[in-house]
């Protein structure tokens, strides 16, 4: 199924820039000339890339106090928490008065499969929408092009409106503002999976299909309580929202029990679950709380087709979701 979600917002105060590099050394080049052209401004800097970038620039910064690194595994494998974390540090900052850069290198080595890997490409599209209408700041996100075909390099220029090479940024040919985001086809089910219809007042028994299937797959206990918390609230949102009825699939694919959820709504606002909601937000909450409870999470959601959520879960792994 390819679905896409249009980027309507006009762009304002937010610059957001790819860099493509080879190695170490062309890496150190493009950032450190960065943070230094923020620094001669008076511009504050937050960075937040995998931790063998942040050490290779601490130990070529002469003063490393001038910059706020952020480490970039806090919010786990969940792109889907990204977001959030760039919306706390810009409002930390703001109080400060002073213009914004930033430097955010996505944990692409970090990804385990193809689905983490779509996801955070998504990520990158999404923070065009997100910071549309922010105070103006200025993101470069970095790439190494070492490991990956051009295929992948190229999905990421439609991502970002600026490309940086040698110290200069140019539009990027393949970015359209206008165009929706077309997604990666979801992987089909690996092995044989289980299936329930469910519809109002059936809650309960979604809950037990989910947690039988589970035990079957060997999932920790603490990691099931903040599955079934998860899916009550999807399912809740396919009844309330979807038609009154859903359908839920489970299986078991690369070490990860996934649940499938699938009903007729549309979820209009590709952002929800993505930005933390306030007292003043009229909904989202309960994608938010999805995010933080899974590994990752995969949202289809189109007028025509419906919408598609599927929740992951490590197996084997008793740490806090994402870790």
């Amino acid at each position: 199924m390819t679905t896409s979600v249009r980027l309507e917002q006009p762009q304002e105060g937010f610059r957001h820039e790819l860099y493509p590099y080879l190695g170490d050394d062309a890496f150190l080049h493009g950032a450190l000339g960065f943070i230094q052209e923020a620094l001669d401004a008076r511009e504050g800097v937050i960075v937040s890339v995998p931790g063998d970038r942040e050490a290779l620039l601490r130990a070529e910064l002469p003063d490393s106090k001038s910059v706020t690194f952020v480490d970039a595994a806090t919010p786990g494998r969940n792109p889907g928490r990204l977001l959030a974390v760039w919306q706390d540090e810009i409002a930390r900052h703001a109080a400060e008065g002073r213009p914004l850069r930033g430097i955010g290198e996505s944990a692409w080595h970090q990804a385990r499969t193809p689905s983490e890997a779509a996801e955070l490409r998504y990520h990158e599209w999404l923070l065009n929408l997100a910071f549309a209408q922010s105070t103006a700041w200025w993101l470069l996100c970095p790439y190494d092009t070492a490991d990956e075909d051009p295929a992948s390099l190229q999905a990421l220029t439609r991502c970002h409106p600026l490309i940086r090479r040698d110290g200069t940024a140019e539009p990027s040919a393949d970015y359209d503002r206008d165009a929706p985001y077309t997604f990666e086809e979801l992987t089909g089910p690996c092995g044989p999976l289980d299936e329930l219809s469910y519809a109002r007042g059936d809650l309960a028994a979604v809950r037990e299909k989910i947690t039988a299937c589970a035990a079957e797959a060997d999932l920790p206990e603490s990691r099931l309580s903040e599955l079934l918390l998860a899916a009550t609230e999807v399912a809740t949102n396919s009844i309330r929202h979807g038609g009154g009825h859903g359908t839920l699939r489970t299986w078991t694919q690369d070490a990860t029990f996934i649940c499938e959820f699938r009903d007729t709504g549309h979820i209009e606002n590709p952002l929800a679950g993505r930005i933390r909601p306030t007292y003043q937000s009229p909904g989202g909450r309960g994608l938010w709380l999805v995010h933080q409870l899974c590994d990752l999470v995969e949202i289809r959601s189109t007028p025509q087709t419906g919408t598609t959520i599927r929740l992951h879960t490590s197996v084997g792994d008793s740490s806090q979701p994402g870790q």
